[in-house]
This record gives C-alpha cells, sequence and structure tokens, in this order.
C-alpha cells in the first residue's frame, strides 16, 4: 500500500513541480521575448488553461503527500513527508494569496486592452512563481525521500 501510494504521489507531484519549473524556466522567458501584444495574450492564454488545471493538480499532490505521510511507519518516512505536505501546503497558500489574484486580472488581458503597469505585475507574478517553484521542488524532494525511505 505505502509503495503504490508513493508512486502515484511522486508521479503526480513530480509532473506538477515539472510543469510549473518549464513555466518559470523556460515558457515565461520565451514570452518575453515575443512582441508586447502577442506576450501579453500568451501570458493570458496560458493564465486561462492552466488556471483551470492547476487548482485541482495542486490540491490533489497536496492530498497524496499528507496520505504518505499517514501511511508511512514512521521516522525518516514520516518526517520528510510531513514536511513535504507543509510546503505544498504552503505553496497554497501562496497561489490563493499573491499569484491567483495576479493571474484573474492578466488572463483578461489584451494586446490592445491592458493595464498601464502590466509588466509590473508580470513581473511580480514571475519573481512570486519563482519562489513557488523552489518550495515545490523542496517538497518534492522530500516526498522522494519519503517514498525511498518508507
Amino acid at each position: 500500500m505505502f509503495n503504490t501510494l508513493a508512486v502515484i504521489a511522486a508521479t503526480v507531484a513530480g509532473i506538477m513541480v515539472g510543469v510549473e519549473f518549464a513555466v518559470a524556466v523556460f515558457v515565461n522567458p520565451m514570452l518575453l521575448r515575443l512582441p508586447v501584444g502577442s506576450a501579453i495574450e500568451a501570458r493570458a492564454d496560458g493564465g486561462r488553461v492552466l488556471g483551470r488545471v492547476m487548482p485541482f493538480w495542486y490540491i490533489a499532490s497536496l492530498i497524496l503527500i499528507a496520505a504518505l505521510a499517514a501511511a508511512a511507519k514512521g521516522g525518516t518516512a514520516t518526517n520528510a513527508a510531513i514536511a513535504a505536505a507543509a510546503l505544498f501546503a504552503v505553496s497554497v497558500v501562496m497561489s490563493i494569496a499573491l499569484l491567483v489574484p495576479i493571474n484573474n486580472r492578466s488572463k483578461t488581458w489584451t494586446a490592445d486592452d491592458h493595464p498601464d503597469d502590466y509588466r509590473e505585475q508580470s513581473q511580480r507574478w514571475d519573481r512570486l512563481h519563482y519562489a513557488r517553484v523552489a518550495i515545490l521542488v523542496a517538497g518534492f524532494v522530500l516526498t522522494l525521500v519519503a517514498a525511498t525511505a518508507g
């Protein structure tokens, strides 16, 4: 049971962390090199698409990692899974409190209709996203520690 749960938790969380890492390191930097109107519309589309999927993915990852902590038999596996769940919980709170409000605004922007400070808002989202990705990577590593120590 523990091994199956560990594989599922690591797979679901790992793919999500990979998507978030790719957005931070590859996708958004590529979008910055596009003409302004195209960059705004591409980010808005990304915000709409990922904004529909990510809330469920984040919660599913958190639940699976919390279940992994509950299923662990103590020691390193339990401690690592609890720490991983805590980091994923921090990423959920951070997302809701800091990133989602910016995303909700930016997903409505178009090349012709966007605020004057769209760059500052986009850069703030990017900085917060980098911090969230760092938290998620640490949580994912701890998930793998729990999976292998259990």
